[in-house]
């Protein structure tokens, strides 16, 4: 299963309000051939770590693609800089954020070798089991996943996330919706 996180807490001048431009990304993801195969509701969720920043609006989605994982990385990052985003500095307000949590059941550790068009990507994503806003939506979409390294499923990595990490889940469209 290939798995992609997406946020955002900046509106987009050209796509809206956080939620209207990751719904806008969806639609950029299939015209570029991805094909997705489920998708979690969308969640409000307060920054990790804490900070003033406006609270992001996350969610998780399935896909298939041919591309490999440093292919799908770097579209990943230009679907980013087509809608604005910026890299300044870590956890910084963002008007989008395409985070390849796990493809399949690779696991690859920094520094690996480069491979395809890109460097081969962290996976699964590094901070995946300890960020409530991937954790939740996990849950709804892929309850029997489980993570190629620890051996866990969502449910048990929900156990172990931090009580600060507020997320609450933004709308109540069928676990699983298909797109």
């Amino acid at each position: 299963m290939i798995l992609i996180a997406m946020g955002a807490n900046l509106a987009s001048p050209r796509h809206g309000t956080p939620r209207e431009t990751l719904e806008a990304a969806l639609k950029a993801l299939e015209e570029r051939g991805l094909k997705m195969l489920l998708r979690s509701s969308w969640y409000r969720s307060a920054p990790v770590p804490r900070s003033d920043q406006p609270w992001f609006v996350n969610g998780v989605i399935a896909l298939e693609t041919k591309l490999g994982p440093g292919e799908l990385l770097q579209l990943l990052h230009d679907v980013e800089a087509d809608f604005g985003r910026v890299r300044s500095v870590p956890n910084a307000p963002r008007c989008i954020d395409l985070d390849l949590l796990a493809y399949n059941n690779l696991v690859s550790e920094e520094g690996d070798l480069v491979s395809e068009k890109g460097a081969w990507p962290v996976l699964p994503h590094p901070r995946l089991a300890e960020r409530a806003f991937v954790v939740r939506p996990l849950e709804e979409i892929a309850p029997d996943w489980r993570h190629p390294v620890t051996g866990l499923d969502p449910s048990e990595m929900a156990l172990a996330l931090p009580e600060d990490q507020l997320t609450e889940r933004m709308d109540c469209d069928p676990v699983g919706d298909k797109i």
